[in-house]
């Protein structure tokens, strides 16, 4: 009996709790939503508007969701609120890194696109990444994910500064990116490869919602990653020897070691170590360069037959 009371006791706590949750959401919604001027997303303002910020039907729209299903979200009803919605209220809202995972933690979801900030990235680390320069190396995690870079392997993957947190992925950059493609030597093998260990690492990530996301999104943008995923080909080693084509300083020979952070399969560090001695006198080339500013970077024009490089 005793058991049962303090079993409808914490059901009772963990309904009001989910219900106060479902207020603050409803709130942040409304607030956020108040406070975004209709320009700022590219909607005419019009005269007869009499909401501030933006309308219900609005935020709908934009974040492809039914107004009545995000009018009974703003009105704290309890519905279920998959990531990719949030991910889509999140963009549409504009909200920071702070404010989104605010969103999500109200939702009780988990965040599935890569941190800007990881736990696993220390200052410690970074000052790591950095001492190893010339040579290239980046922080990953287990879904390829790059989470710290120094400047040398910045500058030999694309301009990756340039790129966007949500996209410095292996796999994405792989397989949609132009610039990082066109550096790799031998590219379908690459893709092949990456395709079969992303199958391999996978399997113990599969009902993850930020597995589940970049799979759903590598299908969707790529032909290439769907011909290689449906082989179901799985291996689990990594090509040691890898050549590039950097657009500064030309072709790369280089040995990879991963250098695992844990002792499961998880955050990793990647280097890159010249293979002969051209090859290490052109990555003190690239760091050289890459020291000199990111003003003078972009005036160079790029040298004939070189390229980029990747993971």
């Amino acid at each position: 009996m005793a058991q049962e009371t303090t079993a409808t006791a914490e059901g009772s706590r963990s309904t009001a709790a989910s219900e106060i949750r479902r207020h603050e959401l409803a709130a942040f919604l409304r607030h956020r939503r108040e406070h975004i001027a209709p320009e700022q997303v590219g909607l005419p303002r019009g005269r007869r508007r009499r909401t501030p910020g933006l309308r219900r039907e609005e935020v709908a729209q934009l974040a492809a969701v039914g107004v009545t299903w995000y009018t009974w979200l703003e009105q704290a009803r309890d519905i279920q609120v998959s990531v990719q919605v949030l991910d889509a209220l999140a963009r549409t809202l504009m909200l920071d890194p702070s404010e989104r995972s605010h969103l999500f933690q109200l939702a009780g979801a988990v965040d599935p696109t890569p941190a800007t900030t990881c736990p696993s990235v220390t200052p410690a680390l970074r000052a790591v990444l950095e001492q190893l320069e010339p040579y290239p190396a980046c922080l990953q995690n287990s879904r390829y994910d790059i989470l710290a870079y120094n400047r040398t392997y910045g500058m030999l993957l694309c301009d990756l500064d340039a790129v966007p947190p949500e996209d410095r992925n292996c796999m994405i950059l792989s397989y949609t990116h132009d610039e990082w493609r066109s550096s790799i030597v031998h590219l379908e093998q690459t893709q092949r490869l990456m395709a079969a260990r992303f199958r391999a690492s996978m399997a113990g990530h599969l009902a993850e919602p930020a597995w589940k996301m970049l799979l759903k999104r590598l299908r969707t943008e790529s032909p290439q990653f769907c011909e290689a995923w449906d082989r179901h080909e799985v291996v689990a080693h990594r090509t040691k020897r890898k050549e590039f084509l950097n657009r500064h300083v030309g072709r790369i020979l280089v040995d990879h070691t991963d250098l695992w952070l844990s002792p499961e399969v998880g955050p990793r560090m990647v280097t890159y170590v010249p293979a002969d001695e051209e090859s290490r006198e052109r990555l003190e080339k690239l760091h050289a360069i890459s020291l000199k500013g990111r003003g003078e970077l972009r005036a160079q024009p790029p040298q004939a037959g070189s390229r980029r490089t990747t993971h």
